[in-house]
């Protein structure tokens, strides 16, 4: 063994028998890797389809602030992003909470309070509508 460097192999008997213990502990793994990915793989997918539900719910609720806020500080409505706003959180308001005639809260008269009132009452319930739904579905989804 004096004369042995490290760019020898050592001898070993039974190379065969090795082989096969090798190719055998390598096979056991690959079946392992396939089935525990899976079940990873789904939980993960469930875990970014709930977040992205939460997300959009989230957005949805923000729109409905920003628009009651948007008619509560009088903001211009033929500028672009208002126009956004506003058109956006009407068709958000699911036509229950809008705040026309129709709404769960209507203050009559057509001064700018009553439509502020309106506004705010109206798409703030929406708005947390969106938020209980949303967090409702997200948990549910979510392993």
């Amino acid at each position: 063994m004096a004369g042995r460097t490290d760019d020898t192999p050592a001898e070993t008997g039974g190379d065969d028998a090795t082989d096969e213990q090798t190719e055998t502990r390598t096979r056991a793994r690959t079946r392992t890797r396939r089935t525990v990915p899976v079940g990873a793989t789904v939980t993960k997918v469930r875990t970014l389809v709930a977040q992205a539900i939460w997300i959009v719910c989230v957005v949805a609720a923000l729109v409905l602030a920003v628009a009651a806020l948007c008619i509560a500080l009088k903001a211009n409505q033929s500028n672009g992003l208002v126009k956004f706003f506003v058109d956006t959180a009407d068709k958000l308001d699911f036509g229950v909470f809008s705040r026309g005639k129709d709404g769960v809260a209507h203050f009559k008269g057509h001064s700018h309070a009553a439509e502020t009132k309106n506004a705010l009452i109206n798409w703030g319930l929406a708005a947390v509508v969106w938020l209980v739904g949303g967090r409702i579905v997200e948990r549910i989804v979510r392993p």
